[in-house]
């Protein structure tokens, strides 16, 4: 602990990775994928009541509106869980923003269910790193603050339910809280080295509905407006527009039905990932333009629904200050912080889409997430909440990263 005042060296050793690995257990015990909606209670009253160690009023958040468009072209609204917001003292000279996810990408039937302790130090379960670990570190660092005293030092805690479905529901939770905030802290797992992910790309997902007209495909089939058949050129005309900065991917096509029948509908779903705010420009372009050819050319009606949810998060120099003040804590608590640029996303796009320098992935160190090999090394619990707890601390007194 080279480099530590004594009073960090005090913040550093009230933290308990015993305590926290049990919240881990309770917590991973519960099955919490976004849409199983009774899981997701279960884990926001089981969050609420621990987060409550913490001075400021929790509140459960009605989550916002969204709509998903079905595999008959319908679209209607689709149910999420509440989210989780705590405010502490909010009229402090210094806020900061604490965001994590309740919810995991495990289904209520989806077979991996169980925790097993590994001989090497693991912990192998579903959302133990991703990110109910993480969570145990946001609140064991927090808790640590406060104990030593946190005066002058405001923030919020949000923790949503539908951050592996893109955060559709939170979206304006998270804006509304970063406002204010001199630096925010996401809990996603680092890597099993300690890495951390430094610029993102950004995504966005896409619905579109092509209607044509069904005839028999024997009899008239001229007749009739092949929806499958505009579907494929559109997913075509979308994949060209991919290039350096714009990975596009259509991901499926639904509709159709019996080979007799010219099919009236198709369902195009589309992933982008831009790497910069003007691949996004540029997508929409080809979103737009493809639409017009393709609905002029085979003579079908087309809806587009979705958005960009995500913005690319690049590393500006509000962010490369935060992450040195990150790496500084992790040399005198003698940790190597790295970073490097990734295509994943996470709330962190949204928190630097509002303005705010954020690091996200302060969680644990883990691996094989959003599979049945997640494990989250159990070690880095207490490492990972003392790198929290004293960057934190830094930040408070000199009132900015």
């Amino acid at each position: 602990m080279r480099g530590m005042s004594n009073d960090e060296r005090a913040l550093v050793e009230r933290i308990d990775q015993a305590a926290m690995l049990a919240q881990v257990e309770r917590w991973a015990a519960v099955n919490s994928g976004t849409r199983n909606l009774a899981g997701v209670g279960q884990m926001a009253v089981l969050l609420a009541d621990a987060f409550a160690v913490l001075p400021g009023e929790i509140v459960m958040v009605e989550p916002e509106p969204v709509d998903a468009v079905a595999a008959d072209g319908s679209v209607a609204a689709l149910a999420h869980g509440h989210h989780l917001h705590l405010r502490v003292r909010p009229e402090a000279p210094v806020r900061m923003l604490f965001t994590g996810h309740m919810d995991t990408v495990y289904p209520v039937d989806h077979p991996f269910q169980t925790l097993t302790h590994r001989d090497d130090g693991t912990i192998n379960g579903p959302g133990t790193a991703d990110m109910k670990g993480g969570l145990a570190v946001m609140l064991a660092a927090l808790t640590a603050v406060e104990a030593e005293g946190a005066e002058g030092f405001g923030y919020d805690v949000v923790i949503n339910s539908d951050e592996e479905t893109g955060s559709l529901s939170s979206a304006g939770l998270l804006a509304t809280a970063a406002r204010g905030a001199v630096a925010a802290l996401t809990y996603e797992p680092a890597l099993a080295d300690g890495t951390l992910a430094g610029a993102r790309g950004g995504t966005g997902n896409f619905s579109i509905v092509i209607r044509g007209r069904s005839a028999h495909a024997g009899r008239n089939p001229e007749e009739g407006r092949n929806a499958i058949v505009a579907a494929a050129a559109l997913a075509v005309r979308l994949a060209e527009a991919g290039g350096p900065g714009l990975s596009v991917n259509p991901a499926r096509i639904d509709g159709g039905g019996p080979n007799n029948v010219v099919p009236d509908l198709a369902i195009l779903r589309v992933n982008f990932r831009p790497a910069a705010a003007d691949a996004i420009a540029r997508a929409q372009a080809a979103i737009d333009d493809s639409v017009s050819a393709v609905a002029a050319a085979h003579d079908v009606r087309i809806e587009v629904h979705g958005r960009f949810n995500r913005p690319p998060k690049p590393i500006d120099p509000g962010a490369e200050r935060l992450f040195a003040c990150v790496a500084e804590a992790g040399a005198d608590l003698g940790l190597s912080i790295g970073w490097r640029a990734t295509g994943g996303v996470c709330d962190g796009n949204n928190i630097a889409a509002a303005g705010v320098p954020v690091v996200d992935t302060m969680g644990v160190r883990g691996g094989a997430i959003h599979s049945t090999d997640e494990f989250m090394i159990v070690d880095s619990l207490a490492e990972r909440a003392a790198l929290s707890a004293l960057t934190i601390s830094r930040i408070v007194q000199r009132g900015r990263p």
